[in-house]
């Protein structure tokens, strides 16, 4: 079984795989709601500066997650150009026209996790593989791909 995909990379989906893989990035908006809860009864205390620093710090977390994983995406040299793939029972293919090219074997997957976008790929060193779903070219290719994950890599974390 092979699957073949295609797509010009977003973002979003390195968005993705930083909140599966970096603990600051998932708990982030949560940590920023509480801040700002604070921030609110200090308000409501009369502390006016206290509780408008708290807000503004909290917007200010809010912020930092989707501004600097924008600003990463912009600056780096291959972000923006189509990557393509191959999936089949050997090994994981990708490549961004000439510039780069990798090979990995299900064997240096230790895990992976599906978001509402798409599939976050751990590799044994420190690499991150985010592939959409819009990549594959309808349904049953997303399924086929799935179906190499489990049955290569095991469920899904």
């Amino acid at each position: 079984m092979s699957v073949d995909f295609s797509w010009s990379p977003r973002p979003g989906d390195w968005s993705d795989a930083l909140k599966i893989a970096v603990p600051l990035y998932r708990w982030a908006p949560w940590f920023a709601a509480v801040l700002g809860g604070l921030g609110v009864v200090v308000l409501l205390l009369g502390m006016t500066w206290a509780g408008v620093f708290a807000l503004v710090l909290a917007a200010v977390i809010i912020a930092l997650v989707p501004v600097g994983t924008a600003v990463n995406f912009h600056n780096h040299p291959l972000a923006a150009r189509t990557v393509s793939g191959t999936a089949d029972d050997h090994s994981l293919r990708m490549s961004v026209g000439e510039a780069a090219r990798s090979e990995v074997d299900w064997a240096d997957l230790p895990g992976w996790a599906e978001t509402s976008r798409g599939f976050v790929l751990r590799t044994a060193g420190a690499a991150l593989y985010a592939v959409p779903h819009r990549a594959f070219a309808d349904a049953d290719a997303v399924a086929k791909f799935r179906s190499l994950l489990v049955e290569h890599v095991g469920p899904a974390a």
